[in-house]
């Protein structure tokens, strides 16, 4: 946190000076006390002490009175926004291995319709590109604020063969980096990479592309799609077919979220894949910036003064 005008942050002196005074106050009227009578014959006369609770008020105020003298102070906090520019790309899975149906109609599918859902929550002044890769990364889309254009282009992929996951994070990162905003400055950016096992083939292998991405200053989160039980067919010569085992292979995944800033997923289920996109889009595009909180400092010492003051009406009022 800082201050426009620290100086003022001089007065907080004031505090820890009547905690003092008010210290010894207390002591004086015990002594006075003591001094006009015998404090063992006290509770003949008095019903009940005050307790610790009358210390409660004073404790409020002097509360109050920091958080005074901190708005004075015109703080600035630190904080969270949504930017009103960014790019995300989308770079999706469509290897042979994505047809699988352990996730309902098929794996891909379920990324598809995550997707779009998630392509509704970002925000309308956002960038949105598309990445298909299998035997080698291709924009499926160039990032464009075109909402109809990113959906058609998600629905329009297909199951292919390999799975280019280095070459996947490479092409995206690039793209989004030739972005810049209406400043003039490159539009940050993040990359959600959506995939179900190891890599296959490719030019340029994960942990390359990963330290281009963390470079580059790209996050790169990912989603492991699939269950144990994910099975596709492959069809050999004569018009045999063959069930091949596809178990989601999360490691490569891992390591590139992890090398790059990002954050890694799992996706189970079409519900699970769902929830993780809602939780994306309030991480995707955002950005820290300093804002004046002199108003909270202030609102937040009248609130207290109000409840000291309340206290101290109400705990040790007069009964007539």
């Amino acid at each position: 946190m800082t201050f426009d005008t620290p100086l003022a942050l001089v007065a907080l002196l004031i505090v820890p000076a009547l905690l003092v005074l008010y210290v010894i106050h207390q002591r004086r009227r015990t002594q006075y006390a003591a001094r006009w009578g015998t404090p063992g014959l006290l509770p003949n006369v008095v019903d009940r002490a005050p307790g610790r609770l009358r210390h409660l008020p004073l404790a409020v105020l002097l509360i109050a009175l920091t958080a005074l003298v901190v708005g004075v102070a015109r703080p600035h906090a630190t904080v969270n926004v949504k930017r009103e520019e960014a790019t995300v790309l989308l770079a999706m899975d469509v290897s042979r291995s994505m047809g699988a149906t352990d996730l309902r109609p098929s794996r891909l599918a379920a990324a598809q319709i995550a997707a779009s859902k998630f392509v509704d929550k970002i925000p309308e002044k956002f960038r949105i590109g598309v990445v298909a890769f299998g035997s080698s990364a291709a924009v499926a889309v160039a990032p464009t604020t075109d909402r109809e254009l990113v959906r058609a282009g998600i629905a329009s992929l297909k199951p292919g063969e390999g799975t280019a996951i280095g070459d996947a994070v490479v092409l995206s990162a690039s793209l989004g980096r030739r972005l810049k905003t209406d400043d003039g400055v490159i539009a940050p950016m993040s990359v959600l990479l959506i995939s179900d096992g190891a890599p296959d083939g490719g030019r340029t292998a994960p942990r390359v592309a990963a330290q281009r991405a963390r470079r580059q200053h790209v996050p790169v989160y990912t989603v492991a799609l699939g269950t144990a039980n994910g099975v596709v067919e492959h069809t050999l010569p004569g018009g045999y077919k063959e069930q091949i085992r596809v178990p989601p292979a999360p490691a490569t995944l891992q390591m590139i979220a992890r090398m790059t800033g990002g954050k890694f997923f799992r996706a189970p289920d079409e519900d699970r894949l769902s929830e993780i996109y809602e939780q994306l889009g309030s991480r995707l595009g955002k950005k820290k910036e300093t804002r004046e909180v002199t108003d909270v400092f202030a609102g937040g010492s009248a609130l207290l003064l109000v409840v000291g003051g309340a206290l101290s009406a109400f705990l040790f009022r007069r009964v007539p």
